[in-house]
C-alpha cells in the first residue's frame, strides 16, 4: 500500500489526520520511502506537516485556505501528544454562538508544560496551559470526525476573564462575555463554581453581568458563593504595576478601564 492509498482510506472514514508511526505500522515499506513519499506530497499541497511526526490530509475542499477547521483533527492530535486539552476561548465562543468577531486563530487550553505555539502557512494554533486540570465544565461535541472536547460556556467565560490581556483587553471580550452569557445554565456555573479556584476572575465575572444586567441567577450564585468566603478588592484589568483602589460595588472590582462593547 502507498501513501496516498492508506490517505484515502482514511478519508472513507471521515478521518483527516495520522501520524508517521501510523504509516509505519500500517505500510509495508521502508521509512525512507514511506518520508520520501510524505515529503512529495507535501509539495503537492495535498498534505500539511502540523507538527513533528503528525500530518493534516488537505481535502479539495479546503485546499485553497491551506487549513482544516480545528475539530476534524484535535482530538486525533492530543491522542497523538498523549496530553488533556479542550478547544477554549475565542475558538470555544465561535461553537457557542458568540462569532460576530471572525477569528482567523484556533485556541486550546492543555495541563502544563506549555506547548510552542503552531504558526505555519495559514494554520494559526495558539496554546494556553492550566496547572488545575478538571474535567469538569468540559463537554463533547461531535464532528465530521467523530467527538472533541470544548469547553462549556461557564468555563469559556472564566478563561476569557482570566486571560483577557492577551486577547486584546476587557473591551474585545465584552461582547463574547454578552454573547456567551445567553447560553450560560445555571448548573453549568454551579459545576464550575465546584472546583474553579481563582476568586478574583469569579469577582469580575459576576460583576461584568451586573453592569450587562443579564443573568440575575447567575448573578446571585455567583455572589452567595463569594459572600460565603473571603474575598478582596482586584482590578477589573489586572495590571502588573497597580493595584485595586477604592470599590463602589459588592463585587469589590475596582473599574481601571473605560468598559465599551462593541454589540
Amino acid at each position: 500500500m502507498t501513501v496516498t492509498k492508506y490517505i484515502k482510506q482514511l478519508l472513507s472514514y471521515e478521518e483527516y489526520s495520522f501520524s508517521l508511526n501510523e504509516l509505519i505500522e500500517n505500510i509495508d515499506k521502508t521509512d525512507t520511502s514511506i518520508k520520501s513519499e510524505l515529503n512529495r506530497l507535501i509539495e503537492k499541497k495535498e498534505i500539511v506537516n502540523l507538527r513533528k511526526g503528525f500530518y493534516l490530509i488537505i481535502t479539495p475542499r479546503y485546499s485553497t485556505a491551506q487549513k482544516l477547521p480545528i475539530q476534524l483533527y484535535v482530538e486525533k492530535l492530543f491522542r497523538y501528544l498523549d496530553r488533556n486539552y479542550y478547544v477554549a476561548l475565542l475558538s470555544a465562543a465561535k461553537f457557542h454562538g458568540a462569532s460576530h468577531q471572525q477569528i482567523q486563530r484556533d485556541y486550546i487550553i492543555t495541563e502544563t508544560p506549555k506547548f510552542k505555539d503552531i504558526s505555519k502557512n495559514s494554520i494559526d494554533i495558539r496554546f494556553f496551559t492550566t496547572s488545575i486540570w478538571s474535567e469538569k465544565n468540559i463537554q463533547i461535541k461531535k464532528s465530521d470526525a467523530g467527538l472533541y472536547k470544548i469547553s462549556s460556556p461557564a468555563l469559556t467565560i472564566v478563561d476569557v476573564i482570566n486571560h483577557q490581556t492577551k486577547l486584546g483587553g476587557i473591551n474585545r471580550i465584552l461582547s463574547i462575555i454578552e454573547e456567551l452569557s445567553e447560553e450560560l445554565k445555571e448548573s453549568d456555573l454551579r459545576e464550575l463554581i465546584s472546583w474553579y479556584p481563582n476568586k478574583s476572575t469569579l469577582q469580575r465575572f459576576g460583576f461584568l453581568l451586573d453592569e450587562l444586567r443579564i443573568n440575575e441567577e447567575c448573578q446571585e450564585l455567583l455572589f452567595m458563593y463569594l459572600k460565603a468566603r473571603n474575598f478582596f478588592p482586584v482590578l477589573l484589568s489586572p495590571k502588573s504595576n497597580e493595584r485595586p483602589g477604592a470599590v463602589d460595588n459588592k463585587w469589590k472590582v475596582d473599574v481601571n478601564v473605560k468598559m465599551e462593547s462593541d454589540l
